[in-house]
């Protein structure tokens, strides 16, 4: 197993001009809302919120946001995008809530970076209310082995897929956590993705020719690709790229698994 840098010391390293390329994408906003259907009065909890782009159009939607991230750098960044939101410098390993108070909760393209996922669901799991829906956002290894980007920096996927929890460890986990699993809903990237996370250039491979947008992706940032497989791989795809040759390439990585999962838990009356 790939060893985890801690969530901070990653997060405090891209934290800085994060949100260049990382904004609140349209349709994965819709989805999480339509999962943990926000009310007026409604007390919510985004996890791991980053630089609170979610969080921020979330809160905007209904409900008394509460965001917690361990990195100091992401939070700075969240806070003057909401005056509403009650951000927190937090571990999500050791929530500092009381125990049944959210009516929901969100997780959006976060939990691989949990050392370990059984904790964290145990604390959402006790903060929420019964009948409390609690939303993910995350990509399964099997999804993950798909991307063409394997092609060209294999062993930074290779990484990156090891350190994904799994469909049935996320399964097992919120069980042992006391939530029930009520729903998978594939998500496919489109060229309209305004949020630039690690498969968003599945159709627009060029962005990842970009300095600025590779910046913003913890696997290009945090180790998985070392300095000889980042330039190799570069220089592929922009051939590739300019004799056109990148459209075969997707073409032997297509599938209709979806690239990323939504998954929905709920706690139990």
């Amino acid at each position: 197993m790939v060893a985890r840098k801690s969530i901070t010391a990653i997060y405090n390293s891209i934290g800085d001009g994060y949100d260049v390329t990382r904004k609140a994408d349209p349709e994965i906003v819709s989805t999480l809302a339509d999962m943990i259907r926000p009310s007026l009065h409604g007390e919510y909890l985004d996890v791991a919120c980053g630089t609170g782009n979610y969080t921020t159009v979330l809160s905007a939607l209904g409900g008394n946001w509460s965001a917690i991230d361990q990195s100091e750098v992401m939070l700075a960044n969240a806070r003057p995008k909401s005056d509403s939101v009650s951000w927190y410098l937090m571990d999500a390993m050791k929530l500092e809530f009381s125990s049944n108070f959210f009516d929901g909760s969100t997780c959006t393209l976060a939990i691989h970076h949990f050392p370990e996922i059984d904790l964290p669901f145990r604390e959402i799991a006790r903060v929420l209310k019964p009948g409390a829906r609690f939303a993910i956002l995350t990509a399964f290894p099997t999804q993950m082995m798909r991307y063409w980007l394997t092609e060209y920096f294999p062993g930074m996927m290779e990484k990156a897929c090891e350190q994904m929890p799994d469909r049935e460890q996320v399964i097992s986990s919120l069980s042992r956590a006391g939530l029930i699993v009520e729903e998978f809903r594939p998500f496919e990237i489109t060229p309209e993705l305004q949020d630039f996370f690690l498969y968003s250039g599945k159709q627009r491979p060029e962005i990842y020719l970009s300095e600025s947008v590779r910046a913003g992706i913890s696997s290009f940032r945090n180790g998985f690709c070392d300095p000889e497989e980042l330039r190799d791989g570069l220089a592929r795809l922009e051939r590739d790229i300019a004799g056109e040759n990148i459209s075969n390439v997707m073409k032997r990585y297509s599938h209709n698994d979806g690239d990323y999962m939504f998954i929905l838990a709920r706690k139990p009356v």
